[in-house]
């Protein structure tokens, strides 16, 4: 037996007890006389204490040689802690050693294993291993395994049936790219890493599994970023004979339930908010409510003017900062260099202050009166004491612009409090989306998403006009959740396969198993799929999913601990039947 109890346990009622622990050396201090040693293991810390009246001298040696994070094996009696720590589970006692194994001795780490380490990222993520043995990474992943179990004992306990789905797949054409796996048994030819089982989970829907979930991991090739990963894992979910308030309430209860057993927090309401309103209110399509700031459009009351920039400009649109009139003129400038910088792209920024007398104070006084002023004020909320913002340009730019802009100061003004949670849906997206490069449309969420009922001859006349029967679960500013209603019938989907540009051959050639399902019954069926990397970093206060995820990759798509990917020698790309083009 390698250990009785574990390092987190002992407390002032195993007194006297013998008792044997197994961890790593968290520290030593070394008195000469006597040797205090920290043992640790994921549950906790626990004292040994070796002294030359009580312990033999080749064991008090021995305790002198251990280094940080060896890892040992003792056999000892709990003893009251003399310099007791109250900060500790098991400040009370420490373990008076009578015999000590040491399992395996280790390198002094390159980095220290504590809280407050001195590691930098790329140390910590190269040596991975080391680094879970810290409290943070360490309660993560604890953390995450809680909001798994509990999806788990929700979804189960309301009918829905776990199934496992294929990663081994077939590539198609639509969303990001595929990660792609050569066959060596079929020459030439490959299969894809899933992107979603979103096919594959409308075939159960077919085959009557009329509540499915699976946790379940999928891959996109596509451009990295801290809320991003290569490989990410979904909680997904489908249900027949449903609308789409069925999976709104059943997906609320889903969350109202993670937020109340996981964090504690009771949450009631779930507004609902159209995708054209939280683009014309937030300038995003996953608003953070938590604060106010919305948006107020200017067009009519600033283009009246001899001011150019708002003249030309397709929308001229603000918002008011609380608090805002306390900045000095240095804060303000800093500010629009902050919206010029190239991740945001405004061009410049208009202000005007909002004073404690009633009057106004802009930047393009020579144009503007304080009647003009006071309409900016009204129109985005402002009050005594505040600042209001002004950004123009082309919509869909300046919109983004000013997004990002209000999350920027809501941060600044403290108002992203990670402990107050804020939930919404989005609904009544566009099904299809304008590539303006291209000119075509293409699927906003994905090629089997239906339309809003009676829209489906809109896709005729005006695609871009048609709205989806798609919905996404927002939380705190980050979209957790999405999904839609499905198109159920062929006769549908070849439709909306004509209109992302497919002929039938390739529809028949991408999608025809799914094409050739439906003609044998597909009941209605929708269905949702949650981020669990996100949904796990939101629900602990964090927005970076890496520090969720035991092994990430970094912003290049590398695990540099293991070194992937990396080049396959010769003999696997012939047995792969690939060649590799040389330079």
């Amino acid at each position: 037996m390698y250990r009785s109890h574990n390092c987190g346990e002992l407390n002032a009622g195993h007194i006297n007890k013998e008792v044997t622990l197994s961890g790593w050396v968290q520290k030593s201090r070394d008195k000469g006389f006597i040797v205090w040693v920290d043992i640790r293991d994921r549950y906790g810390i626990t004292q040994l204490v070796f002294d030359e009246e009580r312990t033999s001298k080749e064991m008090l040696e021995r305790a002198q040689k251990l280094g940080r994070e060896f890892v040992i094996q003792v056999k000892g009696k709990v003893i009251e802690r003399a310099s007791k720590n109250p900060n500790m589970p098991t400040g009370e006692i420490e373990i008076l050693v009578s015999e000590l194994t040491i399992l395996n001795k280790a390198l002094v780490p390159p980095f220290t294993i504590e809280d407050e380490t001195d590691g930098g990222e790329d140390v910590r993520m190269k040596y991975r291993y080391l680094d879970i043995r810290r409290n943070p990474v360490k309660n993560n992943l604890i953390f995450r395994s809680k909001v798994s179990m509990e999806v788990r004992n929700f979804l189960s306990g309301n009918g829905f049936i776990e199934v496992e789905t294929p990663y081994l797949i077939k590539s198609t054409p639509e969303g990001a790219r595929d990660f792609v796996v050569p066959s060596r048994m079929n020459g030439g030819q490959f299969y894809a890493l899933p992107q979603s089982p979103q096919t594959f989970k409308q075939l159960l829907m077919v085959g009557g599994m009329d509540k499915y979930f699976q946790i379940v991991k999928c891959f996109r090739d596509e451009d990295l970023r801290a809320d991003r990963q290569p490989e990410f894992t979904q909680i997904d979910c489908e249900m027949a004979f449903v609308e789409q308030e069925d999976i709104l309430n059943i997906f609320e209860d889903l969350t109202r339930h993670l937020l109340k057993n996981v964090n504690g927090v009771e949450v009631d309401k779930f507004p609902r908010m159209l995708y054209d309103d939280a683009m014309r209110l937030y300038g995003n399509d996953k608003p953070d409510i938590r604060f106010g700031m919305e948006f107020g459009e200017l067009n009519d009351i600033t283009q009246h003017k001899d001011f150019k920039v708002f003249n030309d400009a397709e929308l001229v649109v603000g918002i008011a900062v609380p608090g805002g009139n306390a900045y000095t003129r240095k804060e303000i400038d800093k500010l629009i260099d902050w919206v010029k910088r190239p991740q945001v792209g405004a061009l410049g920024m208009i202000y005007s202050r909002c004073n404690d007398d009633g009057s106004f104070k802009s930047s393009v006084d020579k144009f503007y009166d304080q009647d003009d002023l006071a309409k900016w004020a009204e129109r985005t909320g402002a009050k005594s004491g505040d600042l209001v913002c002004v950004l123009s340009g082309s919509t869909n730019k300046v919109r983004a612009q000013l997004s990002a802009l209000r999350m920027e100061l809501a941060t600044r003004l403290g108002l992203r409090d990670p402990k107050v949670f804020a939930p919404l849906w989005v609904i009544d997206f566009p099904l299809l989306e304008l590539d303006e490069e291209t000119g075509h449309y293409h699927a906003m969420h994905h090629p089997f998403t239906s339309p809003k009922p009676g829209q489906l001859e809109l896709l005729d006349t005006d695609p871009g006009a048609v709205k989806a029967n798609a919905y996404d679960l927002v939380l705190n500013g980050n979209e957790i959740g999405g999904g839609s209603i499905r198109i159920h019938d062929k006769e549908t989907q070849a439709t909306m396969f004509k209109h992302l540009g497919f002929t039938p051959e390739e529809a028949k050639e991408q999608f025809g198993f799914l094409m050739d399902a439906f003609q044998y019954g597909a009941p209605p069926h929708g269905g949702l799929a949650f981020g669990l990397d996100r949904l796990v970093s939101i629900l602990g206060g964090q927005e970076t999913i890496r520090d969720f995820i035991a092994f990430p990759k970094n912003n290049s798509g590398r695990d540099v601990m293991i070194d992937a990917p990396a080049q396959l020698g010769q003999e696997q790309l012939d047995e792969l039947k690939l060649q590799l083009k040389t330079k």
